[in-house]
């Protein structure tokens, strides 16, 4: 039998129906590790989403095995999809800037994001990250997949250490 924690009941509720979970997305309970605000429907609290590890885990899982140019061997990635995170934000804008933790930003346009790619990557290879290891949330693409995931725009966009999204109109 499948049962839903009342979390991913909500988030569940917020994908599929985008607005109208605005009222009864919870707040976290753990460490915020991303935040997202600007052109957005949903909050959690003063016009942010705000989410911690937990939270992210209960929404779809999506995960994929792929060279980078930052590690020598091939990496798995498990996390979340960007789009998912957009639509569970209620996104309204044409792109979002990616912030880390150091204040890095990029800029990529949200027509750019599919459902496939990029993820939200909390784990590596099963482990968690530290700010060290470049986590704890990394914007990864499956740059195996696909040439087009191997280009200096892509790699630009792939930013570790992430722990705000802007949605800019």
């Amino acid at each position: 039998m499948n049962v839903l924690t009342p979390l991913s009941a909500l988030i569940l509720v917020g994908l599929s129906y985008g607005s109208a979970v605005a009222e009864t997305l919870t707040a976290p309970k753990g460490e915020v590790l991303l935040s997202i605000s600007g052109a957005i429907t949903q909050d959690n609290g003063n016009g942010v989403v705000s989410l911690d590890l937990d939270q992210l885990q209960a929404m779809e899982t999506m995960e994929f095995t792929t060279s980078t140019i930052w590690m020598e061997d091939e990496v798995t990635f498990t996390g979340v999809s960007l789009s998912a995170l957009l639509d569970l934000a209620g996104a309204e804008g044409t792109a979002i800037n990616a912030i880390a933790l150091n204040d890095y930003k990029v800029e990529i346009p949200v027509d750019e994001i599919t459902e496939e790619a990029p993820i939200v990557a909390y784990l590596m290879n099963g482990e968690e990250m530290s700010p060290r290891g470049k986590g704890p949330l990394w914007v990864v693409y499956p740059y195996d997949a696909d040439p087009a995931y191997r280009s200096e725009v892509v790699f630009s966009r792939s930013i570790w250490q992430l722990d705000r999204i802007e949605v800019t109109d």
